[in-house]
């Protein structure tokens, strides 16, 4: 089992980019991701800037993040009892008018249930971030 892992995937949308980018702010994907519901540790209004500290339940995992650069977004998400990461999402537009978003994940397993995180985290699996794009090109057309 692998200890570390870097996972990186591209992903094409019809919106610009000042619609497109904040969707991937922790407060931004409160409208396309079911279920994210972040808690707010500082600052408690939700606003993403460099030092933001959240919370996140999925299953029976918590998982902390930190931004840690804002320029604009550069996340550091830590499950305590599994994985240290970190997630960068770049956009830039594109020549039709849309956005291109790159999204990368970085992970170091902590433990062993983070090592087996990180050996199902295969190519295809980090592939499922084509099922973001449905659901945010779906949330762009209201």
């Amino acid at each position: 089992m692998t200890n570390h892992l870097e996972r990186s995937h591209s992903i094409v949308l019809s919106g610009p980019i000042d619609r497109v980018f904040p969707l991937f702010t922790p407060t931004g994907e409160t409208l396309w991701v079911d279920g994210w519901d972040p808690e707010f540790l500082h600052p408690q209004d939700g606003e993403t800037r460099q030092g933001m500290v959240f919370r996140t339940a999925h299953g029976d995992e918590t998982t902390l993040w930190a931004c840690t650069d804002w320029d604009p977004v550069a996340l550091c998400p830590v499950t305590p009892d599994s994985r240290f990461g970190f997630v960068e999402v770049a956009c830039r537009p594109t020549a039709d008018g849309g956005t291109e978003a790159s999204i990368a994940y970085t992970f170091t397993a902590l433990s062993t249930a983070g090592r087996s995180y990180l050996s199902e985290l295969t190519e295809d699996a980090f592939a499922q971030i084509e099922g973001w794009k449905l659901r945010i090109e779906a949330w762009l057309q209201v």
